[in-house]
């Protein structure tokens, strides 16, 4: 295990949001929001409407920003992020969470709670100097993040579509060569 459990699941949330933006039909209703509320078990408030779809809709390059920089400017946004939002980390329990660490109250609306998590979420990345887990997937056509939290840092691509583009394309240039 690299960071704690609740670390991973607001990296994976932020990440998720974050490439949301580059897709189509990326994020476009309150259901696909919902499916990330729980999907990356965020607790407190879930207005599920269009307005808080905006609202995550908004934050989007700021994650985007923040996942991608390097060291000293990601200290910048965190240290940003949390005087604007006034955090005050404290320990709470919740769900099927054991202890760990919330920064702002969980009555918030869910795009500031998810970028003060993300923000909170990256100082462990920061203090571990991991920020090379995260980077823009390598697949050409693609500007997706990679989150990779794999033991030998083998992860390239955001998506198994871009996975299997770059795999395919790689078969067919050797069959072309044999």
């Amino acid at each position: 295990m690299i960071f704690t459990d609740d670390t991973d699941l607001a990296l994976g949330a932020a990440v998720e949001v974050a490439n949301s933006a580059l897709e189509p039909n990326g994020l476009t209703d309150p259901a696909a929001l919902s499916a990330i509320f729980e999907r990356y078990r965020y607790s407190g408030r879930h207005d599920g409407d269009e307005a808080e779809l905006a609202g995550i809709h908004a934050i989007r390059p700021r994650l985007r920003e923040l996942l991608l920089s390097d060291r000293d400017r990601a200290v910048e946004l965190v240290n940003a992020i949390l005087a604007e939002h006034a955090s005050v980390p404290r320990l709470v329990r919740h769900d099927t969470h054991d202890w760990h660490i919330h920064a702002v109250d969980k009555d918030i609306e869910l795009s500031q709670r998810m970028l003060v998590e993300t923000a909170m979420a990256m100082i462990d990345v920061i203090r571990a100097d991991e920020t090379s887990r995260l980077s823009v997937c390598a697949d050409e056509s693609c500007e997706g993040i990679v989150l990779d939290l794999s033991r030998n840092r083998s992860k390239r691509y955001c998506s198994t579509a871009c996975t299997n583009r770059n795999a395919v394309a790689a078969y067919r240039a050797r069959r072309a060569q044999g």
